[in-house]
């Protein structure tokens, strides 16, 4: 019965969420802590994987969701539901595009959907990066020890660093993460705390 529950999950997922892997994240964060499938840290780790693979990063995360909770038939499971409702809707709209293309009301529909998929997108980013850029263990008993005790320093120097230097040079994608995970085992496996 749970591994329906995963399969039908992934369904509603792929169903409803329009704008790509990244516009997915706040629904997969829902559902996926919602049912106690994975933690909120593991989620994070398995974004950060997902985007550093090969593939979709949509099939990537479903994939790695299913594999945790219920190994390769889970994996099976959350892959192929959330790729079955694009793979029908794209048969559908490839049957009937001709006809409808033209139509003020899909273009419409079309326009309204932009914003929500940048809001969706910036919803997930700001959701992630709490996660990433603080210390969840750490409850500040002031605004001062925040800054202090609560930011983990590391990651935020990883992040300006990297941001900066694809901005000024216009680095490949390759190169952001190979440099990130360098960055990532000198400053969390090399250095000291700080």
């Amino acid at each position: 019965m749970q591994f329906l529950h995963l399969f039908f999950t992934f369904v509603k997922i792929g169903l409803f969420t329009i704008g790509g892997g990244y516009a997915m994240i706040p629904l997969i964060q829902s559902e996926v802590l919602a049912n106690e499938w994975l933690t909120q840290q593991q989620l994070v780790d398995f974004i950060a994987v997902s985007e550093s693979t090969p593939g979709p990063f949509a099939i990537n995360i479903a994939t790695f969701v299913g594999m945790q909770t219920y190994g390769i038939p889970g994996a099976l499971a959350t892959t192929i539901g959330v790729i079955l409702p694009s793979f029908v809707i794209i048969l559908i709209i490839a049957k009937f595009f001709l006809s409808f293309r033209e139509n003020r009301y899909v273009k419409a529909a079309m326009s309204g959907l932009r914003p929500t998929v940048i809001g969706l997108i910036i919803a997930a980013a700001y959701s992630v990066s709490g996660n990433i850029f603080l210390i969840d263990s750490i409850r500040p008993k002031n605004i001062s020890a925040f800054f202090t005790e609560c930011i983990d320093y590391k990651a935020v120097i990883i992040f300006v660093l990297l941001f900066g230097l694809s901005r000024w040079k216009k680095m490949s994608p390759i190169l952001i993460i190979l440099t990130a995970g360098g960055m990532g085992i000198i400053l969390y496996g090399l250095l000291p705390a700080f």
